[in-house]
């Protein structure tokens, strides 16, 4: 007697296509607003007189982002990811309208605030609902699709953005984006209707009261974020309040960092703790290289505002390249791909510092995209590894720790990295760029290395 094999679950198959859709719109949607800001911020300050104004502009979304990635936590896994994913599209609705009609500065940085905490929410959301509407076996190419939306608009949005913004206005840039929410939200309806709130126990409420006690910290690392920006910004204006400012400052982002890190993230304790330690170490090393390339081109090399902003074009479609490949059925075991990828990415990173201490550009960009790869293997594997680690009652709790865990090491990392530009800030020479561009390699392998204490759920999992 024949068996009848049920057919294996596709991304693209009509029970997901909805979900998938909805999801993509709404990852590709933020792409193109997180790469506009940057081509229209500098008219909007220009337009309102408010240089002083441009580094609190960049760094609102990062305070917020914060905040909303622990209430975020905390909401989806008491009670779903709907409620939250609404919220955060709301809000993002609000953000966009706010900064579309400004008439001052004040609300431009408003209007970031509220984009940063639509972030949040979002971002924690769409993980839970991921966890919960796809199998196991299609999380990792969902998270590959993830990256891949930020291909184009890392590619075209600048370009998009700066005809935008010469032609009609930079307004229409912000006021644009409502009009893209609405197909994304209508696909996401449908497959939102199958995701139920979590079931509970006692246990589970001592572990969301708990979680409660962290938004105040959550707050003090978003305020102490905060003031790191506006201390950089100083350094050259009024250079003893930024000195006293600083230290302070990420006095006040260590001691928040241990109290809304899971116990054990320090040390890497084996497990969900050491997940989260590599996602923080891995962010910063690559994000900390990646930030100073178009300076480091601009001022060592020569090269023009546009033609540095190949690293952004690299970084984009290198990364989901990544991605894509981690996501395909290659037979290799999650830990293994996770090890291969900042493997991948330490020594791309490596080479990267060529183009600091040697003139050798061309090489030091291919060690660059080598190093894009690498952090789309790992950024992905580390959110298939956080899901594993998951269950109904904390993917959302898992989800925002680990996004923390990147914005404030990178933050951090900034502002170490950007103390010590300022202090060269006359005269920036190779040995600058290159003791940041190394120090991020340094930052990857220890990311290497501490992956080794990763013990996931799933045996299949395992390198």
């Amino acid at each position: 007697m024949s068996q009848v094999h049920a057919a294996p679950p596709r991304l693209f198959g009509r029970e997901h296509l909805a979900l998938v859709l909805g999801v993509v719109g709404l990852v590709t949607l933020a792409a193109f607003e997180n790469r506009a800001v940057g081509t229209a911020l500098p008219t909007m300050v220009r337009e309102f007189d408010a240089l002083g104004s441009f580094g609190l502009a960049n760094a609102a979304p990062n305070a917020s982002y914060l905040v909303s990635l622990a209430l975020a936590g905390l909401w989806a896994d008491r009670r779903g990811p709907v409620a939250a994913l609404r919220a955060g599209a709301i809000t993002f609705a609000l953000a966009q309208l706010l900064v579309g009609t400004a008439q001052s500065m004040p609300m431009v940085i408003g209007g970031r605030l509220l984009s940063g905490f639509a972030e949040g929410l979002l971002d924690v959301a769409l993980m839970v609902l991921v966890a919960r509407a796809l199998p196991a076996v299609l999380r990792p190419r969902m998270f590959s699709l993830f990256a891949a939306m930020w291909i184009l608009p890392s590619v075209v949005g600048p370009v998009l953005t700066g005809l935008v913004t010469e032609q009609v206005g930079w307004r229409w840039v912000f006021l644009g984006a409502l009009l893209l929410l609405v197909p994304s939200w209508l696909c996401l309806r449908p497959a939102l209707r199958l995701t139920g709130r979590p079931t509970s126990d006692p246990k589970d409420r001592e572990a969301l009261a708990a979680q409660r006690t962290l938004l105040p910290w959550a707050l003090a690392a978003s305020v102490a974020l905060f003031t790191l920006t506006w201390a950089g910004d100083q350094l050259e204006g009024h250079p003893a309040a930024a000195w006293i400012t600083i230290p302070i400052s990420l006095a006040v982002l260590a001691v928040a960092a241990v109290r809304v890190m899971p116990a054990g993230t320090f040390t890497a304790r084996r497990g969900f703790p050491a997940v989260v330690a590599v996602r923080g170490l891995g962010g910063a090393a690559f994000a900390g290289a990646g930030a100073y390339l178009p300076l480091l081109l601009t001022v060592l090399h020569e090269f023009s505002p546009s033609k540095a902003g190949v690293t952004l074009s690299i970084t984009g479609v290198s990364w989901a390249l990544g991605s894509w490949l981690q996501g395909r059925d290659h037979g290799l075991q999650r830990l293994t791909v996770l090890r291969a990828g900042l493997a991948l990415m330490t020594v791309g990173i490596a080479g990267t510092s060529l183009l600091a201490w040697t003139g050798n550009t061309w090489l030091g960009l291919i060690c660059w995209s080598f190093a894009g790869v690498g952090m789309g293997l790992n950024s992905s594997s580390v959110s298939v590894l956080t899901l594993d680690l998951s269950d109904a009652t904390n993917s959302g709790r898992n989800s925002s720790s680990a996004q923390m865990a990147g914005t404030m090491s990178i933050a951090a990392v900034f502002a170490l990295f950007g103390t010590l530009l300022a202090v060269n800030a006359d005269h920036p020479t190779g040995w600058v760029f290159g003791a940041i561009i190394t120090s991020s390699a340094v930052l990857a392998l220890l990311a290497l290395l501490t992956s080794a204490r990763i013990q996931p759920r799933t045996p299949d999992l395992l390198g």
